[in-house]
């Protein structure tokens, strides 16, 4: 039996991780929040505890714990799962999520030594494994702080070319530092929320003054995430081949971004209004080991200046991670027509990876705590079809997006459905999926 939560040849006694397309095999394991859908009508929905996605189905920790499945580990006394978020387990470190993980595993294997306790106990089994289909999915973090990144190459040279100068697109300081600023916390919502079109100033350039009103040029951005454990004290830096140790997992982000808002309000000190009123990101948090065998090295820069020796390291924390948005307008929907790909890419090109941009993040002495969210910025790739915002795929909306339903889109409009989704694997390895987010434009509240 392998020790390795990872291994490809390890199989699942539940038979619907073990399928081929399966997104969640024992290989992933990833967490969510989620309540048991009441079967009696007007009754409220259970409370929410963690869970961990495996074939169709949710495992309930909280549950497990009571059990006594985690004595022997760090959280035995503490059942950190019987809460409505993930930050109970964060705070308890990396070694303690290994120690979790490896437990799960050995329960949800074939060859688990301890999978006969849980896979031949019929009564407790159909107990703590439900069918997602039975449950409400939660906001997965009671997340603390939101930092977003812009660390993706190929978009900040698509924004720099379309605003600034396509020969020089890229400010001086962007090869040198993981660029960032810090967001909104209290608007981030879980997959299947609706995002309410925003308002704001805008001023037309042959205008003499700014309006108010709804946005009109509405977009997504396709982002990779990560939560936080703590990470340092205030004052102190991270060291660069230690970052790992304080990234507990990966979401699917969608930093919905009012361009026209942006345009007015982000000079001198950036984004506003223009990103503070919705980020959307996944119900499923992929833990860090789960994507070990999927790491590669992040692109050198040889050709570009040299990197400080705090962020010289770490090089090989790049992720073969397959990204993906699809698009579905009101009418698409009304005609029987399914989502169209409007974008496919891969975040192994970032030219910042996550230990990088958490190692940036603390190096003037900021706190990271548990439950904080960082964000890579949208990911785009080098060709049309890779541009991860619709500011990019029908640039600056001079080159229009034709949909399958005759419709053209410069930006979205309202009734629009995006779905962004994410997985590693193929070529031997198993698939192992970040889920997907959703989101629906609503109209403006006026």
């Amino acid at each position: 039996m392998s020790s390795s939560t990872t291994d490809p040849a390890l199989r699942s006694w539940v038979e619907s991780a073990n399928e081929p397309e399966c997104g969640f095999p024992v290989q992933n394991l990833p967490y969510c929040v989620f309540s048991r859908k009441s079967e009696l009508p007007d009754h409220h929905d259970e409370p929410p505890v963690v869970g961990v996605g495996i074939g169709d189905m949710v495992l309930d920790l909280a549950m497990l714990h009571d059990e006594g499945f985690f004595e022997g580990t760090a959280i035995a006394e503490d059942n950190v799962f019987d809460f409505h978020c993930l930050n109970e387990l964060l705070l308890y470190g990396y070694q303690a999520w290994q120690e979790v993980r490896t437990v799960i595993s050995d329960l949800l294997r074939a060859d688990g030594e301890r999978a006969a306790l849980l896979r031949d106990r019929p009564g407790l089994r159909n107990k703590v494994l439900i069918p997602m289909k039975n449950v409400i999915f939660r906001l997965p973090v009671e997340i603390g702080d939101y930092t977003d990144f812009y660390a993706s190459r190929e978009h900040a040279s698509n924004v720099g070319s379309m605003f600034r100068d396509p020969a020089n697109p890229l400010l001086p300081n962007w090869k040198h530092i993981p660029v960032g600023y810090h967001g909104r916390a209290s608007s981030i919502v879980p997959s299947g929320s609706g995002v309410i079109r925003p308002c704001g100033q805008t001023k037309a350039d042959d205008a003499d003054a700014p309006t108010f009103g709804p946005c009109r040029l509405m977009d997504f951005e396709l982002e990779v995430g990560f939560f936080t454990g703590e990470a340092n004290e205030l004052g102190n830096r991270l060291n660069i081949d230690e970052a790992y140790r304080h990234i507990f997992g990966l979401v699917i982000v969608n930093d919905w971004s009012a361009r026209d808002i942006q345009k007015w309000e982000y000079v001198p000190l950036g984004p506003f209004l223009a990103k503070n009123f919705c980020t959307s990101i996944s119900h499923w948090v992929t833990p860090l080991a789960a994507l070990e065998p999927y790491r590669v090295r992040t692109p050198r820069h040889d050709d570009d200046p040299p990197v400080l020796p705090y962020l010289d390291g770490a090089w090989e924390w790049g992720l073969d991670l397959n990204l993906q948005v699809k698009l579905q307008s009101a009418r698409m929907r009304e005609e029987g027509m399914p989502p169209v790909q409007i974008c496919s890419n891969n975040f192994r090109l970032m030219y910042w990876n996550i230990c990088q941009q958490l190692t940036h993040h603390t190096a003037s002495g900021c706190n990271i705590r548990a439950g904080d969210m960082c964000a890579s910025g949208t990911v785009s790739g080098t060709t049309p079809d890779s541009r991860g915002s619709m500011l990019e795929i029908t640039w600056r909306g001079s080159e229009p997006l034709e949909l399958p339903s005759g419709e053209k889109r410069r930006f979205l409009e309202d009734g629009d459905e995006v779905i962004m989704s994410g997985y590693c694997g193929g070529n031997g390895k198993p698939r192992v999926a970040l889920g997907e987010v959703r989101g629906t434009i609503l109209p403006a509240k006026l």
